[in-house]
């Protein structure tokens, strides 16, 4: 607990920043670190969308890079340089700030690298072995591999449902991907011009519910605990004989965003300090996300915050040591047929488990399914029951804005009356979204790369094809 004297700091604090944070805002000395990140950004989005998600230049610049406020350059030439040989893709310097540059890697997709390094350090950096399906997947049926049976729908109302994800008044909201299971069939499947079921593209956010899922594992394994302090060592190290605070923070907080930690990611310091330091310019994401102190009580306050997500997968390496790479495809992604999936990592071999996977529709939908089985794949349990209602309770600090936040999942708003109350979500930046809805044994996948405002509504779109599977007439017919 927080004693009375740190309350009474905060408070100060906080009173001090209303009384003069106005004045000390005119000028933005983060702006050198803002031209960083864009780079950055730029940079990584541009090599993963060339190597990872084998896409042109010209569709990278149209769409992977159409939601940044600014672009280095066009399609045609700008201040960045692409080696196809070496898979590296620089973005910057002089005038445009500090040149950053990310490579891919394999298995791990675009590793950003720091700003000193060079094509020198390429070697260096990590790379993951992956080992090949056990099955051709094209021959395999699914959702162990791609083959699908002949799936037969007689249901206009959900084509509807399909042309309202697709066919959006707001050009900023620009679906790739829709993607329907219902009782374990794909019974619907829809891609943009230039996006096939092969397609990787970054899940954003969405990647936090696949990390939760291998920490839920090593749960039911007695490997972690939900409720027992952190075996952490945050920094700055303390003195010996001094208590640090943060000793107090168990890992249900840091799972439901109320770490009570400093935040980095929010209150308008997105893409200038904190994780974004760590997505797109070389620093390091495990020593970013344990230098922040404890500002409020764990588990009082909810704060929306990716280094929340990347203690906890800290305290996954921590346990799992050298199996910490393998552990992530050994565990759930070769289990439930997921070979699409890349997990990618800093340049120091640390997952960024918050943001950074890149995948297709098809392995989303597998991971969808896991869930809607209540954690069983093939009659075995590779996730407890517990461990899925502990996902989708409420995080008591989410009260306040209508318990629509678990365990890295997002949950029905208490406002919303119009989709079934079970029904639970993740959620990734740009449009991510794997909707499951037990009581309807349904999965709905839908993948974006919208901009500007966004406003793409998840519980829309369950709404919409709820709505198309209850219309009188309609039917859907698998045929085996």
């Amino acid at each position: 607990m927080l004693n009375s004297r740190a309350i009474i700091v905060v408070l100060l604090l906080a009173v001090c920043q209303s009384a003069f944070g106005q004045q000390n805002d005119r000028y933005d000395y983060y702006s050198s670190n803002r031209d960083m990140i864009r780079n950055g950004v730029q940079a990584v989005l541009t090599c993963n969308g060339l190597f990872t998600s084998k896409r042109s230049l010209e569709q990278v610049f149209k769409q992977e890079l159409a939601y940044l406020p600014s672009v280095v350059g066009d399609s045609s030439q700008g201040n960045y340089h692409i080696d196809r040989k070496l898979k590296l893709v620089s973005v910057g310097g002089g005038e445009d700030g500090v040149q950053i540059s990310a490579v891919f890697r394999e298995g791990i997709g675009c590793v950003v690298m720091a700003p000193d390094q060079s094509s020198d350090d390429i070697p260096h950096l990590p790379s993951i072995k992956i080992a090949e399906p056990p099955v051709i997947l094209s021959q395999t049926p699914w959702p162990e591999g791609d083959l699908l049976e002949n799936n037969h729908l007689e249901n206009e109302a959900l084509q509807a449902a399909s042309d309202w994800a697709f066919e959006r008044s707001s050009p900023e909201q620009d679906t790739l991907s829709l993607l329907v299971v219902h009782k374990g069939k794909i019974i619907h499947e829809r891609y943009a011009e230039g996006i096939s079921k092969d397609t990787r593209t970054r899940t954003w956010s969405t990647a936090k519910s696949i990390a939760v899922t291998l920490i839920g594992m090593l749960v039911d394994q007695d490997r972690l605990s939900l409720d027992d302090p952190l075996e952490i060592e945050w920094l700055p190290k303390v003195a010996e004989d001094e208590e640090d605070p943060r000793h107090q923070i168990t890992l249900r907080h840091l799972l439901n965003m109320s770490s009570g930690l400093y935040p980095v990611d929010s209150f308008g310091m997105e893409y200038a300090t904190g994780s974004g330091l760590a997505y797109w310019a070389g620093s390091s994401s495990s020593i970013g996300a344990r230098k922040r102190g404890l500002i409020r009580e764990p588990g009082a306050f909810w704060d929306y915050e990716n280094y929340d997500t990347l203690l906890a997968v800290h305290a996954m390496k921590l346990v799992l040591g050298e199996d910490y790479h393998q552990f992530p495809y050994q565990a759930l992604l070769s289990k439930i047929g997921m070979h699409n999936t890349l997990l990618s990592t800093d340049r120091f071999g640390d997952f960024i488990f918050s943001s950074q996977v890149y995948t297709n529709a098809r392995d989303l939908a597998r991971f969808g399914l896991l869930y809607l089985q209540e954690g069983k794949w093939n009659d075995k349990q590779l996730l407890s029951k517990e461990w899925i209602k502990f996902v989708r309770t409420p995080a008591p600090s989410s009260a306040v804005r209508g318990s629509d936040y678990g365990g890295q999942w997002w949950l029905v708003p208490d406002s919303r009356t119009d989709v079934p109350k079970d029904a639970y979500a993740t959620a990734g930046n740009r449009g991510q979204y794997v909707i499951v809805v037990p009581s309807r044994e349904l999965v709905i996948v839908r993948r974006g790369l919208d901009y500007g405002k966004q406003g793409f509504d998840r519980w829309d779109l369950t709404r919409e094809v709820l709505k198309a599977l209850d219309q009188p007439g309609s039917r859907v017919e698998v045929q085996k």
